[in-house]
């Protein structure tokens, strides 16, 4: 709980409006029982007469009430004017009311009890506070008739009076109710789109090895389910957390003053509720940290499933993979069952213990109403105040089902927030050495290894690619090719060595400065949503349109593009689907070469294109590309035929270096690649 309550302290403001709005919501929910005893006890029970000091009285009254008040006489004389007719109106404050009435209860009831037949033989020592009460009512009743006031009009202005209390205490509770869950509901909301927006921003931020930590899915998962778990309880902190101890500490005063004697009923009911939520925690708390990775796990195989159909369907392995979506899918139920069980013990043995609760103060109340102790509002008092304390804690419960997994949540979120880029840039970088940048990238003696990896993928990588040059490099599949071109960008650091762009260390360089100098093109062709303008249009707000049109041209993109009835504006959708694996190839190209950088970096970019297609857009490279500094992997020999320098990468090292003739006439690993891709006749001729 306390790592999701560290959320709310980016909206302190609103917390504190929605704390202040639950106060006057809970003062309203505790006030209302009382008004409910007080119908019930003085409205109905006492003809609407509060207490024991009579509003009005004859002057016979005054003075034998006098007679009996000992030293508090003087009080009585001072808190009644006399009238004209000579009697007497109440005049006094509500504090001296109140002192009024503990004294003016005995005489009271005394001038009752000498007016009653057989009254005198009475002793008032013997009665309980409620009787005494009760007979001084009834005396206030009796100098009412005698002076002529009608009961009934007493009875109904208090019913009134309480009745609009009532309803006004109910009307600020709907409002306070309203505005707290509508600030609660914003507060949550913005906290979800705090949390989204940091995760989204950590992870564009990873590198390679943070991303290898954490699967899509995973990252999904957490930026999606995981944050609206914490968004939802969030709503229920703010709405039930924050009002149940409120509510629960204000049920507890009012029912200490009604002195009902019962107080340790609550105590019972309490305990019982905490013994059942942290019976019930223990056992449900660790099923909800395993839950949500089967909910990582059923996305993985759900995400699999989803982008392989066509190869699942070519293999005709659907069945095999429904049987692997079944188990994962049956997994995750089964434990979501094992905690839904647990869970669904809570509510019925809540609703016991408050049924319970309710049949003790019942059977106490009634002990304490027939020894006349207690009375009946009193005791309908108590019940809604213990009712209020054990819903306070049954609010609490409901929320503790769902903070375990809430908690779990907010753990995956920090995991992703908390972990430490291990490629970031120097507080003080060296971009102001790139302005007029060349782009002449140099390896000088560079190993590297995948993290957690006993052996370097690449080992003593040394050499240096020129502007206005194109470097390739080629080798056996698993050689390093791809591991060595994603070293430039810095998706991963090199291990050992170092790599520089025109003499400056690419560590010291910031990543956004490096980033604006290349152009890469990914082994694999991602195109985003939108349409083909916003894809070629991806490096920058300052790519114009002649840009654009130019870059399509030398990427051979033209063809297709023109072919479509609406050009650029034609709708690419998620990933590409829509287009061919050649044609993604050719946008991924020109995506890259319209941004105008001076390193272009081509990761095995041209192996979904037609030799003819190959040969025209390395041409129109070559003259587009002059003052460029171009690094290309390749595996077919014929894309890297007539590159100034071809780098030979066998087992993660340097087996050769040269031009194509070079190469033919002296590296082996190069030789048994031609072989294998070039007639006879072409290696003969030196050339393709």
């Amino acid at each position: 709980m306390f790592k999701v309550l560290k959320y709310l302290k980016e909206s302190k403001a609103a917390v504190a409006a929605i704390i202040a709005l639950l106060i006057l919501q809970a003062y309203c929910d505790l006030a209302l029982p009382q008004f409910t005893a007080d119908i019930v006890d003085i409205g109905i029970g006492q003809g609407g007469i509060e207490n024991a000091v009579p509003k009005r009285m004859r002057g016979e009254t005054m003075e034998k009430l006098a007679a009996w008040m000992g030293e508090d006489e003087p009080m009585l004389r001072a808190s009644y004017r006399r009238l004209e007719d000579g009697s007497y109106e109440l005049a006094a404050e509500e504090e001296v009311i109140e002192k009024l009435d503990e004294s003016l209860k005995e005489p009271m009831a005394k001038l009752v009890l000498l007016s009653a037949p057989g009254g005198a033989d009475m002793d008032l020592e013997d009665m309980s506070g409620s009787m005494l009460t009760q007979m001084a009512v009834n005396g206030v009743k009796a100098e009412y008739e005698a002076l002529g006031m009608s009961i009934a009009s007493v009875q109904t202005k208090y019913l009134l009076g309480k009745g609009a209390g009532m309803l006004a205490l109910s009307i600020f509770m709907m409002a306070a109710a309203v505005l707290s869950g509508l600030l609660s509901a914003r507060t949550s909301a913005k906290i979800g789109r705090n949390l989204r927006e940091r995760v989204f921003h950590k992870v564009v931020s990873f590198s390679d090895t943070e991303m290898d930590q954490f699967s899509t899915a995973s990252l999904i998962t957490r930026s999606t389910n995981d944050i609206q778990q914490i968004q939802m309880v969030s709503v229920m902190l703010l709405r039930m957390v924050l009002y149940a101890p409120i509510v629960g500490a204000g049920g507890v005063i009012k029912v200490v003053n009604t002195r009902t004697g019962m107080g340790w009923i609550i105590i019972v009911a309490v305990l019982a509720i905490m013994l059942l939520v942290f019976t019930l925690m223990r056992i449900a708390m660790p099923k909800f940290k395993i839950m949500q990775g089967l909910v990582d796990k059923l996305n993985l195989v759900s995400r699999e499933i989803l982008t392989g159909i066509p190869v699942i369907r070519a293999f005709s392995r659907e069945k095999f993979e429904e049987e692997r979506f079944d188990r994962a899918n049956k997994e995750l139920m089964g434990t979501q069952l094992f905690t839904n069980r647990v869970m669904t013990f809570m509510m019925p043995v809540m609703m016991m213990i408050m049924n319970g609760v309710t049949v003790m103060i019942v059977w106490f109340g009634a002990m304490g109403v027939d020894a006349g102790n207690l009375q009946v509002g009193d005791m309908l008092a108590f019940i809604t105040y213990t009712m209020q304390i054990v819903m306070a804690f049954l609010m609490i419960t409901m929320i503790s089902i769902m903070l375990p997994r809430a908690g779990v949540a907010a753990e995956r979120i920090e995991e992703v927030l908390h972990i430490e880029n291990s490629i970031h840039d120097k507080e003080t970088t060296m971009d102001e050495r790139l302005e007029e940048a060349e782009g002449t990238v140099r390896f000088e003696n560079v190993s590297f290894k995948y993290p957690g990896a006993d052996e370097n993928a690449l080992e003593g990588i040394d050499f240096t690619a020129l502007p206005g040059e194109t470097t390739a490099i080629i080798g056996s599949t698993g050689c390093g090719k791809s591991t060595l071109i994603r070293l430039i960008p810095r998706f991963y650091d090199v291990t050992e060595g170092r790599i520089t762009i025109d003499g400056v260390d690419i560590r010291d360089i910031s990543q956004h400065k490096l980033h604006e100098m290349l152009g890469y093109v990914p082994q694999k062709g991602v195109l985003f949503s939108g349409n083909i303008e916003s894809n070629i249009k991806f490096g920058g707000d300052f790519i114009t349109d002649e840009d654009m049109e130019e870059a399509a041209r030398i990427a051979q993109a033209m063809e297709f593009i023109e072919s479509k009835p609406e050009k650029f504006a034609s709708g690419i959708a998620q990933g590409g689907t829509n287009v061919s694996g050649g044609q993604k190839q050719r946008l991924s190209i020109a995506r890259a070469i319209a941004k105008h950088p001076k390193i272009c970096l081509f990761d095995d970019s041209f192996s979904a294109l037609d030799y003819k297609t190959d040969v025209t857009l390395r041409k129109a490279l070559g003259e587009k590309l002059s003052d460029a500094t171009v690094i290309i992997v390749a595996q077919r020999i014929s894309t890297i035929l007539h590159a100034d320098k071809i780098i030979v990468l066998d087992d993660g090292r340097i087996a050769g270096m040269g031009r194509h003739e070079e190469l033919l006439a002296s590296c082996g690993a190069y030789q048994e690649i031609a072989r294998s891709q070039l007639s006879e006749e072409e290696l003969k001729g030196g050339r393709a």
